[in-house]
């Protein structure tokens, strides 16, 4: 059971920097996106490098750390006496969902990467903006249920989340008629 908490640790740890590098992707296509709206030479410029950041940004942290954080969360769901009894507990099922839909957010992100690497832009940064926050969401329902080991409190949970893309909601308009005031 001594290494079980090793395991942990480093699954936390390489959850912490797959957020990081989803968090900070998606502001990466922003930035990327309104480049392709500058005069040249700065779009080209601009380009250029925001290609180079998310290229390392996607490569070197994002992917290695989903690879590493499942591996991880793997060997203590399969391997471990602790992860036979979390397999057992309906909150554990529930969660196990959202990291599905974690893994759905991670491939529609890199799927946008592409396009953008290839000069296609197909969404607006508003909307990337929007999308920035579908791992917030589930970044607090996961948190929230492993917390609470609770699979009946998760609809609480989820009301809660509902609730907060609201503000978000909200937040976003808000935001937006600033910087359209400038």
């Amino acid at each position: 059971m001594e290494y079980y908490n090793y395991l942990k640790s480093l699954h936390l740890i390489f959850v912490i920097t797959w957020f990081a590098g989803l968090f900070y992707i998606v502001r990466l296509f922003v930035y990327q996106i309104e480049a392709n709206e500058k005069p040249s030479p700065e779009k080209e410029i601009l380009q250029a490098q925001y290609k180079i950041m998310t290229y390392r940004l996607w490569y070197i942290i994002t992917w290695p750390s989903a690879v590493l954080a499942s591996i991880f969360a793997f060997w203590m769901l399969f391997f471990t006496d602790a992860g036979h009894v979390w397999m057992k507990m309906p909150w554990m099922h529930v969660k196990l969902c959202f990291v599905f839909l974690l893994y759905l957010y991670h491939g529609k992100c890199h799927q946008i990467f592409k396009q953008l690497q290839n000069d296609e832009v197909k969404y607006t940064s508003n909307f990337m903006r929007l999308w920035n926050e579908g791992a917030t969401i589930i970044l607090f329902a996961v948190v929230f249920l492993v917390v609470l080991k609770s699979a009946i409190n998760w609809i609480f949970g989820v009301i809660g989340i509902i609730l907060f893309s609201v503000l978000i909601m909200l937040g976003f308009r808000f935001y937006k008629r600033i910087r359209e005031r400038k």
